[in-house]
Protein backbone atom coordinates (compact mmCIF):
# COMPACT_ATOMS: atom_id res chain seq x y z
CA UNK A 1 0.00 0.00 0.00
CA UNK A 2 1.33 3.39 -0.96
CA UNK A 3 2.42 5.95 1.60
CA UNK A 4 -0.27 8.43 0.51
CA UNK A 5 -2.97 5.81 0.99
CA UNK A 6 -1.80 5.09 4.52
CA UNK A 7 -2.09 8.80 5.32
CA UNK A 8 -5.62 8.90 3.88
CA UNK A 9 -6.73 5.89 5.96
CA UNK A 10 -5.21 7.42 9.10
CA UNK A 11 -7.08 10.67 8.48
CA UNK A 12 -10.40 8.82 8.05
CA UNK A 13 -9.81 6.90 11.29
CA UNK A 14 -9.07 10.07 13.27
CA UNK A 15 -12.17 11.76 11.81
CA UNK A 16 -14.39 8.81 12.73
CA UNK A 17 -13.05 8.77 16.29
CA UNK A 18 -13.69 12.51 16.67
CA UNK A 19 -17.27 12.11 15.47
CA UNK A 20 -17.86 9.30 17.94
CA UNK A 21 -16.53 11.32 20.85
CA UNK A 22 -18.63 14.35 19.96
CA UNK A 23 -21.76 12.24 19.63
CA UNK A 24 -21.35 11.09 23.25
CA UNK A 25 -21.16 14.63 24.62
CA UNK A 26 -24.31 15.96 26.35
CA UNK A 27 -26.59 17.99 24.15
CA UNK A 28 -26.08 21.78 24.29
CA UNK A 29 -28.78 23.38 26.37
CA UNK A 30 -30.77 26.35 25.09
CA UNK A 31 -30.26 28.24 28.32
CA UNK A 32 -27.40 30.80 28.36
CA UNK A 33 -24.13 29.94 30.06
CA UNK A 34 -23.45 30.99 33.62
CA UNK A 35 -21.26 33.81 32.33
CA UNK A 36 -24.04 35.07 30.10
CA UNK A 37 -26.55 34.77 32.94
CA UNK A 38 -24.25 36.84 35.14
CA UNK A 39 -23.94 39.46 32.44
CA UNK A 40 -27.69 39.65 31.98
CA UNK A 41 -28.28 39.89 35.72
CA UNK A 42 -25.68 42.65 35.99
CA UNK A 43 -27.28 44.57 33.15
CA UNK A 44 -30.69 44.19 34.77
CA UNK A 45 -29.39 45.46 38.11
CA UNK A 46 -27.86 48.50 36.40
CA UNK A 47 -31.08 49.32 34.59
CA UNK A 48 -32.80 52.32 36.07
CA UNK A 49 -36.31 52.37 37.55
CA UNK A 50 -39.33 52.14 35.28
CA UNK A 51 -41.48 55.14 34.43
CA UNK A 52 -44.15 53.86 36.82
CA UNK A 53 -41.60 53.56 39.62
CA UNK A 54 -40.30 57.07 38.98
CA UNK A 55 -43.76 58.61 38.99
CA UNK A 56 -44.55 57.38 42.48
CA UNK A 57 -42.08 59.73 44.16
CA UNK A 58 -41.39 62.25 41.41
CA UNK A 59 -40.73 65.93 42.05
CA UNK A 60 -39.70 68.69 39.63
CA UNK A 61 -36.27 68.74 41.29
CA UNK A 62 -35.74 65.02 40.81
CA UNK A 63 -36.80 65.22 37.16
CA UNK A 64 -34.35 68.06 36.48
CA UNK A 65 -31.48 66.37 38.33
CA UNK A 66 -31.88 63.13 36.37
CA UNK A 67 -31.05 64.97 33.15
CA UNK A 68 -28.55 67.35 34.70
CA UNK A 69 -26.39 64.51 36.06
CA UNK A 70 -25.84 63.34 32.50
CA UNK A 71 -24.66 66.80 31.51
CA UNK A 72 -22.38 66.92 34.55
CA UNK A 73 -20.70 63.69 33.49
CA UNK A 74 -20.32 64.90 29.91
CA UNK A 75 -18.69 68.22 30.87
CA UNK A 76 -16.51 66.99 33.73
CA UNK A 77 -15.31 63.87 31.90
CA UNK A 78 -14.37 66.00 28.88
CA UNK A 79 -12.39 68.31 31.16
CA UNK A 80 -10.62 65.38 32.80
CA UNK A 81 -9.79 63.85 29.42
CA UNK A 82 -7.91 66.91 28.16
CA UNK A 83 -4.20 66.77 29.11
CA UNK A 84 -2.69 69.74 30.95
CA UNK A 85 -0.61 70.89 27.98
CA UNK A 86 -3.76 71.35 25.90
CA UNK A 87 -5.75 73.52 28.29
CA UNK A 88 -4.47 76.64 26.57
CA UNK A 89 -5.65 75.33 23.20
CA UNK A 90 -7.85 77.75 21.25
CA UNK A 91 -9.40 76.80 17.89
CA UNK A 92 -8.96 79.46 15.20
CA UNK A 93 -6.13 81.12 17.12
CA UNK A 94 -5.86 84.79 16.21
CA UNK A 95 -9.15 84.98 14.33
CA UNK A 96 -12.03 87.25 15.38
CA UNK A 97 -9.73 89.22 17.73
CA UNK A 98 -11.01 92.50 16.27
CA UNK A 99 -14.65 91.60 16.91
CA UNK A 100 -16.53 93.58 19.56
CA UNK A 101 -19.19 91.24 20.99
CA UNK A 102 -21.75 92.45 23.51
CA UNK A 103 -20.39 89.98 26.07
CA UNK A 104 -17.42 87.69 26.41
CA UNK A 105 -14.14 87.80 24.53
CA UNK A 106 -13.74 88.40 20.83
CA UNK A 107 -11.73 85.25 20.18
CA UNK A 108 -12.94 81.71 20.69
CA UNK A 109 -12.33 80.61 24.29
CA UNK A 110 -9.40 78.42 25.23
CA UNK A 111 -10.27 75.05 26.74
CA UNK A 112 -9.42 76.40 30.20
CA UNK A 113 -11.72 79.37 29.60
CA UNK A 114 -14.53 77.02 28.62
CA UNK A 115 -14.17 75.16 31.91
CA UNK A 116 -13.93 78.36 33.94
CA UNK A 117 -17.01 79.78 32.22
CA UNK A 118 -19.13 76.70 32.90
CA UNK A 119 -18.01 76.64 36.53
CA UNK A 120 -18.75 80.32 37.08
CA UNK A 121 -22.14 80.00 35.37
CA UNK A 122 -23.08 77.02 37.53
CA UNK A 123 -22.30 79.00 40.68
CA UNK A 124 -24.24 81.96 39.27
CA UNK A 125 -27.32 79.89 38.47
CA UNK A 126 -27.19 78.30 41.92
CA UNK A 127 -27.00 81.73 43.56
CA UNK A 128 -30.01 83.00 41.63
CA UNK A 129 -32.03 79.91 42.52
CA UNK A 130 -31.11 80.49 46.18
CA UNK A 131 -31.88 84.23 46.05
CA UNK A 132 -28.21 85.07 46.62
CA UNK A 133 -25.83 87.40 44.78
CA UNK A 134 -24.22 85.62 41.81
CA UNK A 135 -20.55 86.07 40.82
CA UNK A 136 -19.90 88.82 38.31
CA UNK A 137 -18.69 88.64 34.72
CA UNK A 138 -19.02 84.89 34.13
CA UNK A 139 -18.93 85.65 30.40
CA UNK A 140 -15.35 86.81 30.91
CA UNK A 141 -14.36 83.99 33.28
CA UNK A 142 -15.62 85.33 36.57
CA UNK A 143 -13.76 86.14 39.79
CA UNK A 144 -12.36 82.70 40.63
CA UNK A 145 -8.55 82.64 41.06
CA UNK A 146 -8.37 79.06 39.73
CA UNK A 147 -5.88 78.84 36.86
CA UNK A 148 -4.21 75.45 36.66
CA UNK A 149 -5.84 72.29 35.34
CA UNK A 150 -6.03 70.83 38.84
CA UNK A 151 -7.55 74.00 40.29
CA UNK A 152 -10.10 74.36 37.51
CA UNK A 153 -11.17 70.71 37.77
CA UNK A 154 -11.94 71.23 41.47
CA UNK A 155 -13.72 74.49 40.68
CA UNK A 156 -15.83 72.78 38.03
CA UNK A 157 -16.67 69.85 40.31
CA UNK A 158 -17.69 72.14 43.17
CA UNK A 159 -19.86 74.22 40.86
CA UNK A 160 -21.88 71.16 39.85
CA UNK A 161 -22.27 70.18 43.51
CA UNK A 162 -23.64 73.64 44.33
CA UNK A 163 -26.02 73.76 41.37
CA UNK A 164 -27.36 70.24 41.90
CA UNK A 165 -28.23 71.16 45.47
CA UNK A 166 -30.17 74.22 44.29
CA UNK A 167 -31.93 72.33 41.50
CA UNK A 168 -32.92 69.52 43.87
CA UNK A 169 -34.88 72.04 45.95
CA UNK A 170 -37.36 72.73 43.14
CA UNK A 171 -40.84 71.54 44.11
CA UNK A 172 -44.32 71.63 42.64
CA UNK A 173 -45.03 74.50 45.03
CA UNK A 174 -42.06 76.76 44.17
CA UNK A 175 -41.27 75.86 40.56
CA UNK A 176 -43.06 78.93 39.19
CA UNK A 177 -41.54 81.36 41.67
CA UNK A 178 -39.98 84.41 39.99
CA UNK A 179 -36.19 84.46 39.60
CA UNK A 180 -34.34 87.72 39.03
CA UNK A 181 -30.70 88.17 38.10
CA UNK A 182 -28.27 88.90 35.25
CA UNK A 183 -27.98 85.25 34.24
CA UNK A 184 -31.07 84.05 32.31
CA UNK A 185 -33.31 86.38 34.29
CA UNK A 186 -36.05 87.37 34.60
CA UNK A 187 -37.32 83.83 34.76
CA UNK A 188 -39.11 81.27 36.88
CA UNK A 189 -37.37 78.64 38.96
CA UNK A 190 -38.34 75.90 36.50
CA UNK A 191 -37.41 78.06 33.52
CA UNK A 192 -33.95 78.71 34.94
CA UNK A 193 -33.53 74.97 35.55
CA UNK A 194 -34.06 74.41 31.84
CA UNK A 195 -31.36 76.99 31.09
CA UNK A 196 -28.95 75.16 33.43
CA UNK A 197 -29.32 71.95 31.44
CA UNK A 198 -29.09 73.73 28.10
CA UNK A 199 -26.03 75.75 29.11
CA UNK A 200 -24.00 72.73 30.21
CA UNK A 201 -24.97 70.84 27.05
CA UNK A 202 -24.09 73.81 24.85
CA UNK A 203 -20.57 74.12 26.19
CA UNK A 204 -20.05 70.37 26.22
CA UNK A 205 -20.75 70.44 22.49
CA UNK A 206 -17.91 72.94 22.10
CA UNK A 207 -15.52 71.04 24.39
CA UNK A 208 -16.05 67.87 22.34
CA UNK A 209 -14.73 69.66 19.27
CA UNK A 210 -11.63 70.78 21.20
CA UNK A 211 -10.98 67.16 22.20
CA UNK A 212 -11.53 65.79 18.70
CA UNK A 213 -9.25 68.42 17.14
CA UNK A 214 -6.52 67.17 19.47
CA UNK A 215 -7.09 63.50 18.63
CA UNK A 216 -8.89 62.66 21.89
CA UNK A 217 -12.07 60.56 21.93
CA UNK A 218 -14.56 62.10 24.40
CA UNK A 219 -15.30 59.73 27.30
CA UNK A 220 -19.02 59.72 26.43
CA UNK A 221 -18.11 58.23 23.03
CA UNK A 222 -15.96 55.42 24.42
CA UNK A 223 -17.19 51.81 24.83
CA UNK A 224 -16.48 51.94 28.57
CA UNK A 225 -16.72 55.55 29.82
CA UNK A 226 -14.42 56.09 32.82
CA UNK A 227 -15.79 57.22 36.19
CA UNK A 228 -15.35 60.83 37.25
CA UNK A 229 -12.48 61.70 39.56
CA UNK A 230 -13.33 63.28 42.91
CA UNK A 231 -9.73 64.20 43.75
Amino acid sequence: MSHSRWILLLFVAVLATSIAVVSRLPAHKANPSSREQTRQQSAASQHGPTAAELSREETPGKAVIREFRGQEYAVRSAAEAMPADKWGYRPAQGLFKNEKPASGSAEVRTFAEQVRHVGCSNFAFAAELDSATPPEACDKGGPSPAKTRAELLVYLRDSFVALKKSLSAITAKNMYDPIEGPYAGPNTRLGLAEVCIWHAADHYGQMVIYLRLNGIVPPTSRPNPPPLSDD
